[in-house]
């Protein structure tokens, strides 16, 4: 009998001809996942940056070109920072920094009817996990109590990779974070929530 098994494949990242890193993914949403990675990293500040994003699966490789070149681009990627996480992830920059910078709204709050609405479209939106098992799964929902939606949902092996690939799709379809709910299965790293907040959702 056939076993649904979910394949992960490399993916690396170049911007502006210079190599970044590579990330295993599924490969779900590998555009929103290059963009979200180069947001949450903070190599750009905004879409408007990106003059270009180009997919090529036949050489695992994802180009993104950018209208000006990404400031200092070599010093920021010499400064690693490696976090807990079951893979290990690594940040690029002075994370801690940058972190006290962020604000938060403070007026925005989670009802139980909304959790419980958010943790029952979860459950209709894992189709990966459902089939194969061994995946984690993320989702950027309204805040709107028992009515709560998903908004963007990404499945992926890794969780890091499923929140830049939100992070990316929020920038694309100009979601704004700020009064919205960020769910993830698993453990939350250090780097999980920091990249949560810079993605403005309290």
């Amino acid at each position: 009998m056939p076993t649904p098994i979910a394949g992960e494949h490399p993916l690396t990242l170049y911007v502006d001809k210079c190599e970044v890193v590579t990330l295993m993914t599924l490969g779900q949403a590998p555009e929103a996942l290059a963009i979200g990675y180069l947001r949450n990293q903070r190599l750009v500040s905004s879409l408007d940056e990106l003059a270009a994003v180009q997919v090529d699966w036949e050489t695992d490789a994802v180009a993104v070109t950018t209208r000006r070149g990404v400031k200092s681009l070599a010093k920021k990627l010499a400064k690693r920072t490696v976090t807990t996480g079951c893979g290990q992830g690594t940040v690029f920059g002075d994370l801690m920094e940058e972190v006290d910078s962020i604000r938060l709204r403070d007026d925005v709050r989670l009802s139980e009817a909304a959790l419980f609405a958010v943790l029952e479209a979860v459950r209709q939106h894992e189709t990966i996990y459902n089939a194969a098992g061994a995946v984690h799964g993320c989702a950027l929902a309204s805040n709107e109590g028992a009515d709560s939606r998903i908004l963007v949902f990404i499945e992926d092996v890794g969780r890091h990779n499923a929140v830049d690939a939100i992070a990316g799709r929020m920038w694309l379809d100009n979601i704004d974070g700020s009064d919205k709910i960020f769910y993830t299965t698993g453990r939350l790293t250090s780097e999980m929530v920091i990249k949560t907040a810079q993605m403005g959702i309290p």
